[in-house]
C-alpha cells in the first residue's frame, strides 16, 4: 500500500477540499445505517436534498445541483447508536439529534430548524443545545 502523500501547503488544501473555507452553518447528517435503511433513510436523505437544492442552501459543487456558497451540508452517516428507532438525523452544531424521521418530516426540519433556528420538538431525542 502506497503511503498517501502529506499537503503541508494550504492552498492546495483549499483548492482540493474548498470546504475548509466554506461559510458553513449547519451540518446534517442522514444515518443510512442498516436498521435506519429499513425503515426509509434513502427517502429521508433525498427529501433533504430536494428542499436544501430547491432553496440553494445545500452546500457543494454547482456542476452536481449545489450551492458553493450554500450554508448547509448534508452527510451521510453509518450508525448513530439508536437505529431501532430510525431514521435518525443530526445536526450540528447544535447538536440536535431526530429520531423517528420520516420524508415528510423534512420540510419541517428545513423551514423551522435549519432555516429558523427552532428545534423541532416532536422529533428531538437528544439535544444537547444547553450543555
Amino acid at each position: 500500500m502506497a503511503k498517501p502523500k502529506f499537503i503541508d501547503d494550504r492552498e492546495t488544501l483549499v483548492k482540493l477540499a474548498p470546504v475548509a473555507e466554506a461559510a458553513i452553518e449547519r451540518h446534517v447528517f442522514v444515518c443510512n445505517g442498516k436498521s435506519c435503511s429499513k425503515v426509509g433513510s434513502a427517502e429521508v436523505k433525498e427529501a433533504f436534498v430536494r428542499e436544501l437544492e430547491s432553496r440553494g442552501l445545500r452546500y457543494g459543487k454547482e456542476s452536481k445541483g449545489r450551492n458553493p456558497d450554500g450554508t448547509i451540508l448534508l452527510t451521510d452517516c453509518g450508525s448513530v447508536g439508536f437505529c431501532s428507532i430510525g431514521t435518525a438525523v443530526l445536526v450540528y452544531p447544535e447538536n440536535v439529534w431526530y429520531a423517528q424521521v420520516r420524508a415528510e418530516d423534512v420540510p419541517e426540519i428545513v423551514e423551522k430548524h435549519l432555516i429558523g433556528g427552532e428545534v423541532v420538538e416532536r422529533l428531538a431525542l437528544i439535544d444537547r443545545r444547553s450543555e
